[in-house]
Formats: structure tokens, C-alpha cells, sequence
């Protein structure tokens, strides 16, 4: 037979980038668009429509992926009889320039094809399972709707038979279901994640297929081909997988300087108006109101850290024990606005002030007691808010440090230095670096005598901030009661840094209350450890907050206020 090309080795060789003339394939309205990656970069496009209609399903699809590969799918149609039988197959296509044409007609178990290669006819008869889903020999994706469809039903470890036309029979051994949430633009998906192993002729290939609550695909995955089919509304860095939700949860908006934050509103149980997707009623009592403060980096609003969502898990405890809480995704991050590369901590002090000035304009909030709650950086960019900001009635500073960032960063060093075998001269030589770029960060000057890659890490507005600001400087301005939550085994901010916090709060002018908490047994990511090292992260078999953070965290609240 002649030789086709097959989805297996034809993905292994697709281009890194797809051309820039490369057009859009036109969609229609009951169809989706989808992009296609390798190595997370984009290759190609395709827009898959499902119909159905008195005769059956249709599934219909178009688009291209760009050189070396130069496939175009004019159009590739498959159709089903209602419950899901192959009737026939029809694909018109161009691979590097020269047409390809399939047509596939099953009967029972006989699937006949005609087909045009390098502008050769030919013929196959191949005796297949009369249930077996029709998938395509180009890197074309929109057959899989088919098999998507029938995961509706599928159980773990059942199989489903796949006919590859003209090529081969194989089939599809479903694996574990979980569930996932995805929050676009437009709307909350459901999602169902489903591991699939295709048993190829030549290997098995495991993949993974997400599909939506009408068992639509919305995402492919085979992660040894560096692959991914993404639907276009998940595949948009607006998009977000909601790793921790309440039943009552709201998605909020923030005004901020020119641009808008988006986050998440949890409130108790009890709230007035507490009715998922519903806006709050006027309350009978207005209640207390927390806005958590993430850490370093792209931080979301579940502040997700090896595994475990720091202010997702926080915000349930809160609002558990009667507060409205409100956490968003960090400017420039997520489903948020803004630019995070101009960004230092007092920006992001800002963008906290934004969302206390809308909680202190909500009917069911008491402007009175607002307090702000902030982890590791997030603490830093809170004690600034709070510093600037009267409406804040209260700040948490939790595994926050309490000396400047150069002193924090070389610490951290110092102590990956102490647990390598470099010698003292390598270690000092090192330590003598550091400092170089701490410098050259400050001033401005002796950047460009960098390595590229270290001036691409710290040659930005966040790195400069976390550097230069002095919790010092900051607390005696800060008028108002401070909570001081020091994880033990934190040993990215050191338990020092706690004493330097309590010394500088209680020595304010006629000094508010202050707290400081020191919790055993706990890691810098506020979760149960045995090291507290950055290397048992990953192996920690409890990915959530310790109780005796949020059951501490949330005492002082009801002190406080």
C-alpha cells in the first residue's frame, strides 16, 4: 500500500512556529476553534463543527499546520449514524504541496477506501469493528470529537476500537476520570479529564482528553509529543483552572490605576444573598471583610505552590468563620489587567487599596473593619497598603520577612550555600557575586557586564522593589494592629524574621496591638512539613494549609474586630 501519513510520526516532526500568512480556517456557528502546540509553541489551527442531524452526527473540520509539516485540511468530514456507527469518512487535504484525497465507506465490518496519494489512485478493503471511531492519517484533530463523545460513557478500563483509514485498526484503553473547573472569559466549564492509551501498531501512546459538560472536546494532550489540541476560549491566558471553590463564590472585578483586576469573593455560609452566581442582598448586619495578598511571581488568586492553593485554602477558612473574603489574580496574571514587568511592590500596594476601597462601597461589607492579609512578598506589598491606606483596619503579615530584600535573598543563598560541598572560596566567590547584582540592580549600573541570562531574572521593577524596601522604614507608619505568623520550618524567610517584625511593631509611637505567632512543624508554604526545605516541597503528602495557620490566623481576625 501506499504510503500515508500517519498521526505518529507525523507529529514528531511539527514545525515550531506557524507561518504568518498562514490563514484562519473560517468558523461557523456550531463550531470551535482550536489551536495546536508543540513545545508549547503554536503550529497550526482548526475549526471542528458537530452537527447532528435525522441521519446522524457530522463532524466537520478545516485548517492547517505550518513548514516543515505544510498540511492544509480543506476539509475532513466523518459521519455517524445516530448511536455513534461509522458510515463514511471524506477527506481533501494538501501535505507539502501535494493534494490527498481519502474516501472511506464502511458497511458492517468492511471498510472500503479509495484514496489519491502523490497523484496515484488506489484502493483498501479492511474488515473493521462495526462500533470503531474513524480518526484521520493527517495531524488533524477534529475526528476526535467522536471518541470524546463516546467518554461520555466509557468506563476505566474498557476499550474503544478506532479504524485509522486506510492504515491501521487499534484501539483506545480508557484510563481514571477526574473532574475539573475552567473559568474562561464567557463562562465556568465543568470538565471532565479522561487518560486515554492509544495501543498504535508501533507503541502505545498515552493521551489525555478533556471534554466539556456536552462531552465537546476542549482539550488533547499527549505530553511525549509535547502536544496539545486546545480550544481556543481555554487555550486564552484569560483563562484559569479553579483549583478550590465554595458553593457561594463570586467572581468579582476591581477598578484599579487603568486597568481592572479579576478575583474571586467568598463569603459565610450564612451571608444574606449568599446564592452561588448571585449578587449579595442588603444585609441585615454588615460583616468584617479580608483581602488576601499573594506571594512572589505570576501569583493567581488560589496562590497555587507545589500543588497546594495557599489563598484558596485560606479564604475558605475565613469566610468559614463569618468574613468576606477577596483574592484576585496578581495584575498582568491570569484574568487580570495591568502590566506585571512595570510592576514593583507599591504598585501592587496599590492594587490592594483598589480592592479595599471596593469592599469598603459594598452594602454588605463594614468599611470599619476591613483588614489585609498578606503571605511572604504578599506580606511586604500588605504593610505598605496598610502603611498608606486609613480603610485598613488590620494587617496579617504571615512568613513575612523583616529585614531588606538584599538581606532576605542573601540569607536564602547563604543557606543553599551551607548545604552544597563548594569550597569556602567558591562559597565566598558566590556570595561576592550576589552582591554584584544586588548593585548593579539598585543603580542601574554594571547591568550590561551581566550574564544575559541573570539580567533577564533581575533586570525588572519587582526584583528592584523587593530589593530596596525596609519593613523598617515601613511599620512605624502603619497605624493599626499587626498579626505576626511565623512558620517554624520556614527556611526561605527565616523565624528570625519574626522577632525583627515584633521589635519594629511594638516600637511605633503609642503602638497598636501586636501578635506575634510562631507555628511548629510548619514549612514557608504554611503546610505541614518535617524539613522545611525547598527540596521536600514536592514530597509533601498533605498538599494544604495547616489548621494551626488558619485556625491562628482566624482567631486574631475575631480579636482584631
Amino acid at each position: 500500500m501506499r504510503s500515508f501519513h500517519c498521526i505518529c510520526a507525523l507529529l514528531l516532526t511539527v514545525a515550531l512556529a506557524a507561518p504568518a500568512s498562514a490563514q484562519q480556517p473560517v468558523a461557523s456557528p456550531d463550531s470551535a476553534a482550536f489551536t495546536i502546540f508543540v513545545r508549547a509553541l503554536p503550529v497550526g489551527n482548526e475549526q471542528i463543527a458537530l452537527t447532528r442531524n435525522a441521519e446522524g452526527w457530522s463532524i466537520v473540520s478545516s485548517g492547517r499546520i505550518g513548514v516543515p509539516i505544510d498540511v492544509i485540511a480543506r476539509r475532513v468530514e466523518v459521519r455517524y449514524t445516530q448511536d455513534w456507527r461509522p458510515r463514511d469518512m471524506t477527506i481533501d487535504a494538501t501535505v507539502r504541496g501535494t493534494p490527498q484525497s481519502i474516501h472511506t465507506v464502511v458497511e458492517g465490518t468492511a471498510a472500503k477506501t479509495d484514496f489519491t496519494t502523490n497523484a496515484q489512485p488506489g484502493q483498501k478493503t479492511d474488515q473493521i469493528d462495526p462500533a470503531a471511531i474513524l480518526i484521520v492519517p493527517t495531524p488533524f484533530f477534529g475526528p476526535y470529537e467522536a471518541l470524546a463523545q463516546r467518554l461520555k460513557t466509557a468506563t476505566a478500563g474498557s476499550e474503544i476500537p478506532l479504524y485509522n483509514a486506510p492504515i491501521s485498526s487499534f484501539a483506545a484503553r480508557i484510563g481514571e476520570t477526574s473532574t475539573q473547573q475552567i473559568q474562561t472569559t464567557g463562562r465556568l466549564i465543568n470538565a471532565k479529564r479522561t487518560r486515554v492509551t492509544l495501543q498504535t501498531p508501533t507503541a502505545p501512546l498515552d493521551a489525555d482528553i478533556w471534554t466539556d459538560e456536552n462531552g465537546r472536546m476542549i482539550r488533547l494532550s499527549i505530553p511525549s509529543q509535547s502536544l496539545e489540541v486546545v480550544r481556543d476560549d481555554v487555550a486564552a491566558v484569560s483563562s484559569r483552572s479553579v483549583v478550590i471553590a465554595r458553593p457561594n463564590d463570586q467572581a468579582i472585578k476591581i477598578p484599579s490605576n487603568g486597568f481592572t483586576l479579576v478575583g474571586t469573593m467568598s463569603q459565610p455560609a450564612s451571608a444574606p444573598g449568599a446564592t452561588a452566581g448571585k449578587p449579595t442582598q442588603t444585609p441585615t448586619a454588615k460583616l468584617p471583610a479580608v483581602v488576601l495578598v499573594g506571594g512572589s511571581g505570576p501569583t493567581d488568586r488560589d496562590g497555587v505552590a507545589y500543588g497546594i492553593p495557599i489563598l484558596g485554602e485560606l479564604a475558605g477558612a475565613i469566610a468559614d468563620a463569618g468574613f468576606i473574603v477577596v483574592r484576585y489574580d496578581k495584575r498582568g496574571i491570569g484574568q487580570s489587567g495591568g502590566r506585571a514587568e512595570a510592576a514593583g511592590l507599591a504598585d501592587y500596594a496599590e492594587d490592594v487599596i483598589a480592592t479595599v476601597k471596593m469592599l469598603s462601597d459594598r452594602k454588605d461589607v463594614d468599611p470599619k473593619r476591613i483588614a489585609v492579609v498578606g503571605h511572604s512578598e504578599g506580606g511586604s506589598v500588605a504593610l505598605i497598603a496598610a502603611a498608606k491606606d486609613k480603610h485598613i483596619a488590620a494587617v496579617g503579615l504571615l512568613a513575612t520577612p523583616g529585614v531588606p530584600g538584599t538581606d532576605i535573598v542573601l540569607a536564602q543563598q547563604k543557606r543553599l550555600l551551607d548545604r552544597s560541598t563548594m569550597s569556602a572560596d567558591e562559597k565566598q566567590a558566590k556570595i561576592d557575586q550576589q552582591k554584584q547584582i544586588h548593585q548593579a540592580v539598585i543603580s542601574g549600573k554594571g547591568l550590561d557586564q551581566l550574564p544575559p541570562e541573570v539580567r533577564r531574572a533581575v533586570d525588572n521593577a519587582e526584583f528592584q522593589s523587593i530589593l530596596i524596601t525596609d519593613p523598617a522604614k515601613v511599620m512605624p507608619d502603619v497605624k493599626k494592629p499587626v498579626l505576626i505568623l511565623q512558620p517554624v520550618l520556614d527556611t526561605q524567610v527565616e523565624p528570625a524574621n519574626a522577632d525583627k517584625l515584633d521589635t519594629l511593631a511594638k516600637q511605633r509611637k503609642n503602638a497598636p496591638p501586636v501578635e506575634t505567632i510562631k507555628v511548629p512543624g510548619v514549612n514557608h508554604l504554611l503546610a505541614a512539613a518535617t524539613t522545611g526545605e525547598i527540596e521536600e516541597y514536592s514530597r509533601i503528602p498533605e498538599k494544604h494549609v495547616s489548621p494551626a495557620v488558619t485556625q491562628a490566623l482566624v482567631a486574631w481576625l475575631r480579636k482584631a474586630f
